[in-house]
């Protein structure tokens, strides 16, 4: 199989990725907890959890962008080897 998109962009796909994820995981889970500082002042959304669901969908996204950048990685690791099979 060969990858579909270029190593940078598979690279740098999967960086970005991880940070996605792991910034929203905190903010979602700030919100579900209703944490003051995100639901508590007037002009803040009243319902953190509607906020918490919508975030964690989004880090849904950004995990399948993970898994499928990260598999272009490693296919175009396993090019650089010489492939699957290699005979030298």
């Amino acid at each position: 199989m060969k990858p579909v998109v270029s190593v940078l962009n598979a690279w740098s796909c999967v960086v970005i990725s991880v940070f996605a994820i792991v910034i929203l995981s905190v903010l979602g889970s700030l919100y579900k907890s209703e944490h003051p500082g995100f639901t508590g002042s007037e002009g803040e959304p009243e319902d953190g959890a509607a906020v918490a669901a919508s975030i964690f969908t989004a880090v849904l996204v950004y995990i399948a962008f993970f898994v499928f950048c990260a598999f272009q990685a490693y296919l175009h690791m396993r090019a650089r080897r010489g492939g699957a099979i290699s005979l030298s």
